[in-house]
């Protein structure tokens, strides 16, 4: 600490107004650009410090934990997602991890209903490649015809905040909500938005036609859309995803829809550590996929309380207090 304040090593740029506000509070020290660093880099940053501000572009395996300077207790992640992070390998380290959990709900719902319009109503096609790229010759009665949300049926894998967001939306524009869930709603909940809950995944999956993931990755979670899911779906189906890219299994999901099973997709997230799949991105071309780069929580607004949430973890816990957002390891 310098002068009796925390001291803080932040991996990446974050809004101004946050970053001003963390150096009024704190001893920061910042990663200057906003490119993701390596583990020793981030070493090197948290020298003599007491916390690390990551995000989730950083890889805090067990193995940069184990090496982490013993000044270091507290991980204060700037993010909902935690899959970054080994969460046991720190909490047997003795410390502390947190997050920013419920801050991007409703801008995260907002993302997925725009994705979920913009695929059947072929909204990247029509604005950006007809338009942009001269390609349009003018109204026709046939011309860019899509296909009509009202009366469809979505299903809903995870009714957390954001799922619950997702399906007061979607009953707004006249979709029929069905839902899989470890945990179901009160009858309540599912009253006010005429929710089926579905014991059984595989059997949701036959039984709608938009598949929308908001369940954290888990375990269990991993390729929970995996192949074998997948050949369950209605033919002409397609699946939205603004949650974590392994959530799906993206080569079956790429397969299914190049051989004409699935409509389509619109995802926030996909596999891109090594180079985004050219075969997904085939797809995109041929407006078959729409592909957008992780904006799902991307507001200024939610940026912000984001920055708010992780100092008030990090004032929480240095003051000797158990911080409102910890977390722990899966069945702790």
């Amino acid at each position: 600490m310098t002068a009796g304040r925390p001291s803080i090593f932040v991996t990446r740029r974050l809004p101004e107004a946050v970053e001003q506000r963390m150096e009024a509070l704190f001893d920061t020290a910042r990663n200057p650009s906003d490119a993701p660093l390596e583990a020793e880099a981030i070493l090197h940053g948290l020298s003599g410090r007491d916390v690390l501000v990551p995000t989730i572009t950083d890889r805090i395996d067990a193995d940069l934990i184990a090496r982490l300077p013993q000044s270091v207790r507290l991980i204060a992640q700037f993010g909902n997602g935690i899959d970054n992070i080994d969460v046991e390998a720190a909490y047997r380290r003795g410390l502390t991890v947190t997050n920013t959990p419920s801050v991007p709900t409703e801008d995260t719902a907002d993302m997925a209903m725009t994705l979920m319009l913009a695929l059947p109503r072929r909204l990247v096609e029509g604005a950006t490649r007809l338009l942009a790229e001269g390609e349009w010759a003018g109204w026709s009665p046939t011309a860019m015809l899509g296909q009509r949300l009202r009366g469809r049926a979505l299903g809903i894998v995870g009714m957390g905040r954001i799922g619950t967001a997702v399906a007061h939306r979607a009953r707004a524009f006249g979709l029929a909500i069905h839902y899989y869930s470890r945990h179901r709603r009160p009858p309540s909940v599912e009253e006010r938005l005429e929710a089926t809950h579905w014991a059984d995944l595989d059997a949701m999956l036959g039984a709608v036609d938009i598949v929308s993931l908001h369940t954290p990755l888990t375990r269990d979670t991993h390729h929970i859309l995996d192949a074998r899911r997948i050949a369950l779906m209605r033919k002409g189906a397609m699946v939205v995803n603004v949650s974590r890219p392994e959530l799906i299994e993206e080569e079956a999901l790429v397969e299914g829809i190049e051989r004409g099973h699935l409509r389509g997709a619109a995802l926030d997230v996909f596999e891109h550590r090594a180079g985004i799949n050219p075969r997904l991105l085939a797809l995109a071309r041929e407006d078959r996929v729409v592909l957008t780069g992780h904006m799902a929580s991307a507001t200024l607004e939610t940026r912000l309380e984001m920055g708010e949430t992780v100092i008030v973890n990090i004032r929480a816990f240095m003051d000797g207090h158990q911080p409102p957002h910890r977390v722990l390891p899966e069945g702790r």
